[in-house]
């Protein structure tokens, strides 16, 4: 997928480089290390989602109700198989602290699943009936096989962009205040107080987990170019 800077938006990607830069440079200190790094090589894609047609459609409210229907079935379908990634890695981590952060990271994801649940009420979706895209299944299968062959720290690599990036999307889209739209719950879950330390746990779990290797780097790339994807899949139907 090309996880280049959306066209048109040259000043804008500049800004936001900046503010990607300060959104890592906050988490400080050595707990967070691993997590800035592998996130401030990757704020291209970061800065791409954020401009992305779909992504500023749910912010400012002009978004199809059919493109936000269709998302929300697949990350639906999504975040089902990211829940079975957060189990299959609690069953492999070495020690009952990683085993409880990943217990609890996966009633996080239920939570999430709880509000599409509103959303396919309020959209006519019927989610046991979702047949997922192209980038949807491409996305979930790469979970399941990195969660399934690898060891914890690399599956924690593979899931940390979209927590991440669905935080610095939330609170990106709610700092003008104007969000009283069919979008507004959305924006509200994502930049909540509630969401920001289940990214500060899956983050504190690379530092503990994970290493710098060229798999974890590729892998972390790999999964926040998926995001863009997913957009864009959303987008494009």
């Amino acid at each position: 997928m090309n996880s280049q800077v959306w066209p048109g938006n040259f000043f804008l990607g500049h800004l936001l480089f900046g503010v990607v830069m300060r959104c890592a440079g906050e988490s400080g200190g050595t707990i967070l290390d691993i997590a800035e790094k592998l996130w401030r090589a990757n704020q291209d894609v970061a800065i791409a989602c954020l401009q992305h047609p779909f992504v500023q459609g749910i912010g400012n409210g002009t978004l199809a109700k059919s493109k936000f229907a269709y998302y929300v079935g697949q990350d639906a379908f999504f975040l089902e198989a990211f829940a079975r990634a957060y189990s299959i890695a609690a069953a492999k981590t070495p020690d009952p602290e990683g085993f409880r952060v990943l217990y609890e990271l996966t009633g996080g994801v239920l939570q999430e699943l709880n509000l599409h649940q509103s959303y396919a009420a309020q959209w006519s979706v019927n989610l046991p009936l979702v047949d997922p895209g192209v980038a949807t299944r491409q996305y979930t299968d790469f979970l399941s096989a990195t969660a399934w062959s690898q060891e914890v720290g690399v599956t924690v690599a593979a899931m940390l962009p979209c927590m991440k990036l669905y935080r610095f999307l939330g609170v990106e889209l709610s700092k003008d205040g104007l969000f009283d739209h069919a979008y507004g719950d959305w924006i509200r879950t994502y930049s909540s107080d509630e969401f920001e330390p289940l990214v500060q746990q899956l983050e504190s779990l690379a530092n503990r987990y994970t290493s710098l290797t060229p798999l974890v780097k590729e892998t972390y790339r790999y999964a926040i170019e998926c995001e863009l994807a997913f957009f864009e899949g959303a987008w494009t139907i």
